[in-house]
């Protein structure tokens, strides 16, 4: 049996094994109507794989640069890497079928999850500490009540944006309170600096430019109120394409370590990708983001989601509570980061 068959058989066996332990779920397979695994003709499950890559998941883009999903693949999987420029924007991706595989925060997963996107969480890439709520330098607001009556630039369904709600709730303010900008992260950055907003909810690595160039200051920082990094899949490809799921996994777990192995590589691949000074990178990368993590998704990421799920619903950006739980449920799919074998590629 060659390296590949064992690897689509170990791999699609993993998978149905798992379903078959866990139940289904509404949207889900069962293991006895999963497709014929890849190994039993000898090829991949498709000939094509669509990813995302962003400046706030730095393993996508080392896997991006190293072109390991494409050695692996050779010619007969097509890759197609699909950059983000937030959570938001892959969400998108994900629910219309643009992309298989995309990196988002957990707090957004779990939104796109409420509402009913199809999509499952297969990997952890990072615990970062990448939102932070940023005034322009010299403004009079030095906290979060301060920003009653203030506008402020957020990028709905993102954690920036849930950052925000976090924040004004423990500071005994709402969004009644205050006047959200919905811009993309790049856009809310660029009004801070021109003073066409009080203030931003800022992600990294954008928001450590902003401080760095443009002497923006941070009146509020608290990593408890950052959800992890997500790597989200379609439930169709977890179903249909497990081989091909276990490869991406296996590919960020070799990057997680590559990445640890190598920190002045990896800020230097983040430095040119978003197009940031090294210094910039190599503090966006060293003081606010863990990458030496365990990649499994489960009860750390739940803990975190269960605070964050209420707001969306005091917010109305879910429905209900029984949404919310009901997502959580069903968010998680363990068995490929449970799995992988970086060794592989």
């Amino acid at each position: 049996m060659t390296h590949r068959s064992r690897l689509l058989l170990a791999t699609a066996t993993a998978a149905v094994g798992a379903l078959a332990l866990s139940g289904c779920v509404a949207g889900e397979g069962s293991a006895t109507d999963r497709p014929a695994s890849a190994a039993e003709s000898e090829g991949w499950s498709s000939d094509t794989l669509t990813l995302d890559f962003a400046t706030y998941n730095p393993l996508s883009l080392i896997i991006r640069e190293e072109g390991w999903l494409e050695d692996a693949l050779g010619d007969d999987v097509e890759v197609t890497w699909v950059q983000s420029a937030g959570s938001n924007k892959a969400n998108e991706a994900l629910r219309a079928g643009a992309v298989d595989v995309g990196s988002t925060a957990g707090s957004a997963a779990l939104l796109a999850k409420s509402n009913g996107s199809p999509i499952q969480t297969i990997d952890i890439y990072s615990q970062p500490n990448w939102s932070a709520l940023v005034v322009p330098e010299g403004s009079d607001i030095t906290e979060v009540s301060d920003l009653a009556g203030r506008s402020i630039a957020a990028t709905k369904g993102t954690d920036p944006y849930f950052f925000l709600l976090q924040s004004l709730e423990e500071a005994g303010l709402s969004l009644d309170d205050v006047d959200v900008q919905n811009l993309q992260h790049a856009d809310g950055k660029s009004a801070l600096e021109s003073g066409s907003v009080d203030a931003w909810s800022g992600l990294d690595p954008l928001l450590t430019t902003s401080v760095e160039s443009a002497g923006s200051e941070i009146i509020y920082d608290n990593i408890d109120f950052n959800s992890y990094g997500f790597l989200n899949a379609t439930e169709e490809f977890v179903t249909d394409h497990p081989d091909l799921a276990q490869l991406v996994v296996d590919a960020y777990e070799k990057a997680r370590q590559w990445a640890i192995d190598n920190p002045d590589d990896t800020a230097a691949i983040l430095a040119e990708v978003a197009g940031i000074d090294i210094d910039i990178a190599t503090t966006t990368l060293v003081d606010r983001t863990a990458l030496d993590i365990d990649p499994v998704p489960g009860e750390a990421q739940r803990d975190v989601l269960e605070i964050v799920g209420p707001i969306f619903v005091d917010s109305g950006d879910v429905a209900s509570q029984g949404l919310i739980d009901d997502a959580l449920d069903a968010l998680f799919e363990p068995t490929f980061a449970e799995s992988a074998d970086p060794g592989s590629l």
